[in-house]
Parts: structure tokens; sequence; C-alpha cells
């Protein structure tokens, strides 16, 4: 018998963020997405958001709505 193994490859993409006041803000950022099933992680400091997608174009809409639902701006991608 033979086993066929299919890797997936999780691309990351950066976002810029504006109106975050603080590190909570950014902890509150990843927990939402966590909650949409989106792993993130977000650095205040940068004003930055690193996503993994698997290039779903469905989740990327879904980081925006998140993102503008909490209260945030997702201002640039890059």
């Amino acid at each position: 018998m033979t086993y066929r193994t299919y890797e997936t490859y999780m691309t990351k993409k950066t976002y810029k963020i504006n109106g975050m006041d603080c590190d909570a803000c950014a902890k509150l950022i990843e927990l939402d997405l966590e909650d949409a099933g989106i792993s993130a992680r977000c650095n205040y400091a940068k004003e930055t958001l690193e996503v993994e997608l698997n290039g779903d174009k469905e989740k990327e809409k879904k980081v925006k709505d998140v993102i503008e639902k909490s209260g945030y701006q997702l201002i640039q991608n890059q």
C-alpha cells in the first residue's frame, strides 16, 4: 500500500493596524481573530498584525471584518 502525504503551506501576511492604544489592544485583536479561527500575532509597538493564511480570500476578508468590528482600522497591506 502506498501512502501519499500532502503538505499544506501556510503563508503569512502582514497588515498595518491603526487605532491600538496599548499592548492589551494587540492581545484583544489576537483573541478576536482566534475566536474566528484565524491564527495571528499582533505587535502594538510596530502596529502590525501577522496572520497565517493559506491563500484563502475568505479568511482575508474575515480578518478585515474582525479588525473593523473590534474598532481598529486595517490601513495597509504589506
